[in-house]
């Protein structure tokens, strides 16, 4: 990363614009930023990384990038900070421009713009700048990709702000893990510990699952065994488990098996008692029946014998009615033709009733001649028929014109009505217009500043969120540090009382004639015995396993800790100091103050339509009046029209109405009277011919009641018998020989009588015998079922449980080699010596490396006498990997960097940032640094150190690098000769250029 070109606008003490060219400042490769105290220098560092990332470094950060302005800027004049960079072979420029309370244009009081971030690339083949982004997110995944370090780690190694300078040599393992990491892209060792560890964990969740099926399985199958079957005292994950399941289960197996046979025994016996006293009561029951059938024949013949005289009179009453039969024909004949006489007659009557006292006597002939006379003179009466009709739709026509021209004149009235206030319509319409667009204006510059402060709100709640989870992950961090000293305690407390008892326990492997693995001897007169209190390798190891897991959860504590403290960093950042409640009050003034901007504006648009829709109604109303004149010309000369044609249509009618109200009324008087002439002429011939048939029927009724034996018509008639009656008598007669043929048959049967002869049957005794014979069968199947169930359930448990056996065994194989694989990289295995993590033991490497680098210039800086070194060491309580230690030459040993006095610490630390650099440069893929910046420092040293210090510094420029010093010590101006001098004033600070062309 190379920077070429800084402006600064109205940003921190520099009001006005002022821009920094580092290239000239880097040809010298090393170049001096110096100044009064207050004027500004550390502030040209802000604007780099503010330009960067958006936000400023360490302490000088703020919630509200609007304090990032400068108090000696113009109103009018906006915070603007423009970098010229070069990173990774891209030529960029990045603008960034925090939020902006600036005067409103209209009226009076300020209003807030929201911040603005441009991205833009050199084409080099078009020779001109392309836009790339304006977006804040795009902007800055991009940047930190490129630069791939984030603000933090970027101040740590390219702008070491003040009071920072050893913050890195001084870091604990893991703060330097995270920046190494970072910077060397090992992140994918961290994920392969963490896929192994959830490989792990996964596993061992399936064994579990896998060992809780089998002891359920094992469950189940007790119970079907009913609680025949022991179950292994193992939990699921124990060895074992899976043998002492399938043995236990084939012990049930062959019990129930044994019980199913005895029970199958049982079973036969009673099912063939079942049947004998199934057979011994179907007899009793057939006897009994037969019995009872034999009664019951006897009784019936007995009742036979009292109906016999009513049966022979039924018989003669039958043989009589079928000879009346014969005779029915001719007297339904008769009483046909006698009712419909009747009905004639009594029709003609009616109909000779409504007619004219002339014609009360008349013929059927004379009445048909007078229906004749009366049809012709109605259908006279069509033509006057027309003329009604058309008189009824010039009447309707007229009134049509009428209605017409009163409409007309209504339109006429409600259209001037409406035209005279037009004027008084347009203009409100056009104040309201005017109003909802002042509205919308403000609703939208309320927007910008709703959206600002609801980021602000949202981080502040966020803030308050993890101040909260913040303290309670330090409590636990806390409690977890107890907790991992105590347990190493306790190891370290049973190891001690093994080592004391080691004798003892080496003493009882000794075996005559073999050597003694401490002295070699083969004979063993006195071993040593164990003394109270010893302690075996097992519990040693378990101690060590839960020290172990109780520092893995403190490591996790503290990383858990150290994460919720940057978030809350973050969150603060953003949110600054203003409480929740104050900026939720504020943002719901702004909510309600938008709210009611919008609901103002939300009125433009139907203004604007009901402006439109007014202009069109004016010219459908003055279209409206035109026609309606028109109209009003039209209907004089249609209405003089309809005056001379109702005139000729009445003179009509009159003479065809003669003396009735209407035409209608006299077509009906006709039409009433030919009906009542046409129906009295067929009721008069009706009558005549239902006389006559009636004569012909009572010849005939007489001639048959003759010839079928019968007195009179009438005798024949009473011994008529009707469907009902011969169908009733016909099935009393049919029952009596039905029941007779019945009751000898009964009385017939050989084993009925032979039954009737023996003692009465004891179907009860029989019932009882047999109701027992089954219930004992019923107990013994339900036995017998039960058993096979049991048989069968246990056989379907055990196959499963063999087959979950089966499936368990090589996933219990995988957790085996999963589990070491894991604990070995995530540092926690006994094979792992250092408890050193893959990535620590990646990222060490590097550190070595970084030491090496910073070895080189820390020998010139110091004049041979200190040396950086890489230790794998561990640190206290934590895991090895990432240890750096200063090797003295004047005394040999290896000492803390915290040792290290305050010049010692600046120049140690300054050579490790550089040696940092150099191999990030070198890494295959890393971020070339070509620019570094040093924030004061430089007075702790003395004369020499300081020219030793500088010589390394200007040595940087054979890898054409630059390094910007940062100090206000007076000695370094005669030192160094490219200068940015930072001049401070009463209306804020300028920069001037020294030393360079």
């Amino acid at each position: 990363m190379r920077l070429h070109r800084l402006d600064i606008t109205a940003f921190g003490p520099f009001g006005g614009t002022q821009s920094i060219d580092f290239d000239a400042l880097s040809a010298a490769g090393l170049f001096l930023l110096h100044g009064p105290t207050g004027a500004g220098k550390t502030s040209v560092l802000d604007a780099v990384c503010y330009a960067l990332y958006g936000s400023v470094p360490g302490a000088r950060q703020s919630g509200q990038g609007i304090t990032l302005r400068s108090d000696h800027a113009a109103p009018g004049t906006r915070t603007q900070v423009t970098l010229d960079l070069t990173v990774a072979g891209r030529r960029l420029e990045i603008t960034r421009q925090p939020p902006w309370e600036r005067p409103k244009r209209r009226g009076t009081g300020t209003t807030v713009d929201k911040a603005q971030t441009w991205l833009r690339e050199y084409d080099a083949s078009a020779g001109a700048w392309k836009d790339l982004s304006r977006s804040h997110q795009e902007i800055g995944e991009e940047i930190t990709q490129l630069l791939g370090m984030s603000r933090e780690q970027f101040c740590q190694v390219v702008l070491l702000p003040q009071g920072d300078f050893a913050r890195f040599l001084r870091a604990d393992a893991e703060a330097r893990g995270k920046l190494l990491g970072r910077l060397f892209d090992t992140q994918r060792f961290a994920e392969v510990e963490k896929r192994l560890a959830e490989r792990r964990r996964a596993t061992e969740a399936q064994v579990r699952e896998g060992d809780a099926a089998l002891l359920a399985d094992a469950h189940r199958m007790q119970q079907a065994a009913g609680g025949a079957l022991e179950l292994p005292d193992l939990a699921p994950g124990e060895p074992g488990l899976a043998q002492a399941v399938l043995t236990a289960a084939a012990v049930a197996r062959s019990t129930a098996r044994e019980q199913l046979a005895i029970a199958h025994c049982r079973l036969t016996a009673a099912e063939a008692a079942q049947q004998t006293a199934e057979r011994a009561l179907a007899d009793v029951r057939e006897r009994d029946r037969l019995q009872r059938r034999f009664a019951e024949a006897r009784r019936r013949a007995a009742l036979l014998e009292e109906r016999a005289g009513a049966h022979r009179e039924a018989l003669e009453r039958m043989e009589r009615g079928r000879k009346a039969q014969t005779v029915a024909p001719a007297l339904e004949l008769r009483e046909a033709a006698d009712a419909a006489h009747r009905r004639a007659a009594a029709a003609e009557a009616r109909a000779r009733a409504l007619l004219p006292q002339e014609h009360a006597d008349a013929g059927a002939a004379g009445l048909a001649a007078a229906a004749r006379r009366a049809a012709e003179e109605l259908g006279g009466l069509q033509s006057a028929r027309r003329a009604e009709r058309r008189l009824a739709d010039l009447v309707a026509e007229r009134a049509d014109v009428d209605r017409q021209e009163r409409a007309d004149e209504d339109a006429l009235r409600e259209a001037e009505a409406w035209l005279d206030g037009w004027e008084t319509t347009r203009a409100a319409l056009q104040s309201r217009i005017e109003t909802a667009q002042e509205a919308a204006g403000r609703a939208e510059q309320l927007a910008v500043r709703c959206e600002d402060i609801r980021a602000r709100l949202a981080a502040a709640r966020t803030r308050d969120r993890l101040t909260g989870e913040t303290d309670e992950a330090q409590r636990r961090a806390l409690a977890a540090a107890e907790h991992a000293v105590r347990a190493k305690d306790h190891w370290l407390e049973l190891k001690e009382q093994r080592l004391n008892g080691i004798a003892a326990e080496l003493a009882a492997r000794l075996t005559d004639g073999e050597p003694c693995a401490v002295c070699g001897a083969t004979e063993h007169p006195a071993p040593a015995r164990k003394v109270a209190g010893h302690v075996d390798r097992e519990a040693e190891d378990r101690a060590l396993a839960a020290y172990q897991d109780a520092d893995e959860e403190r490591t996790a504590a503290e990383r858990r800790l150290g994460d919720l403290r940057a978030a809350l960093a973050a969150a603060t950042a953003e949110a600054g100091d203003t409480p929740t409640g104050q900026l939720a009050a504020d943002a719901e003034e702004l909510e309600r103050r938008l709210t009611r901007a919008r609901h103002d504006a939300s009125g433009l648009h139907a203004a604007q339509e009901q402006l439109r829709r007014a202009e069109q109604e004016r010219e459908r109303r003055l279209a409206d009046r035109r026609q309606a004149e028109v109209r009003a010309a039209a209907r004089l000369t249609r209405r003089e029209s309809l005056d001379r044609e109702q005139t000729a249509l009445e003179a009509e009618l009159s003479e065809a109405r003669g003396t009735a109200a209407s035409v209608a009324a006299r077509a009906e008087q006709l039409q009433r009277r030919v009906s009542l002439f046409t129906d009295a002429a067929e009721a008069a011939r009706a009558a005549e011919e239902s006389a006559q048939r009636l004569k012909e029927a009572d010849g005939r009724l007489a001639e048959a009641a003759f010839r079928a034996g019968f007195a009179t018509p009438q005798a024949a008639a009473a011994a008529l018998l009707d469907d009902a009656a011969h169908r009733e008598l016909q099935h009393r007669l049919d029952a009596w020989h039905t029941e007779e043929a019945a009751v000898r048959a009964v009385l017939a049967e050989a084993d009925t009588v032979a039954a009737a002869a023996q003692p009465p049957a004891d179907v009860a005794a029989a019932e009882a015998a047999a109701a027992a014979a089954g219930r004992l069968l019923r107990e013994a199947a339900s036995a017998r079922d039960a058993a096979a169930r049991r048989c069968a359930e246990l056989d379907r448990l055990s196959a499963r449980a063999a087959r979950g056996a089966a499936r368990l065994a090589p996933l219990r194989q995988e957790y085996d080699r999963v589990a070491r694989l894991a604990a070995l990289t995530a540092g926690t295995s006994a094979e792992n010596e250092r408890r050193m993590r893959l990535e620590s033991y990646v990222l060490a490497a590097r550190l070595e490396q970084v030491a090496a680098a910073a070895t080189v210039r820390l020998q010139r800086m110091s004049s041979g006498r200190y040396t950086l070194v890489h230790s794998d060491d561990r640190s206290g309580r934590g895991r090895s990997g990432l240890g750096l230690h200063v090797v003295d030459a004047w005394t040999g040993r290896q000492r803390d960097t915290a040792t290290l006095s305050g010049g010692e610490t600046f120049f140690a630390s300054l050579a490790l940032a550089l040696g940092l650099a150099d191999v990030v440069t070198e890494e295959a893929g890393g971020v070339r640094l070509d620019t570094l910046f040093i924030d004061e420092g430089f007075g702790s040293l003395d004369d020499q150190t300081l020219d030793e210090v500088l010589d390394v510094l200007d040595s940087l420029r054979e890898r054409d690098r630059s390094v910007g010093i940062v100090s206000h010590v007076a000695d370094l101006r005669r030192r160094v000769h490219a200068q940015l001098e930072v001049v401070k004033g009463r209306s804020g600070s300028t920069v001037r250029r020294h030393g360079v062309a």
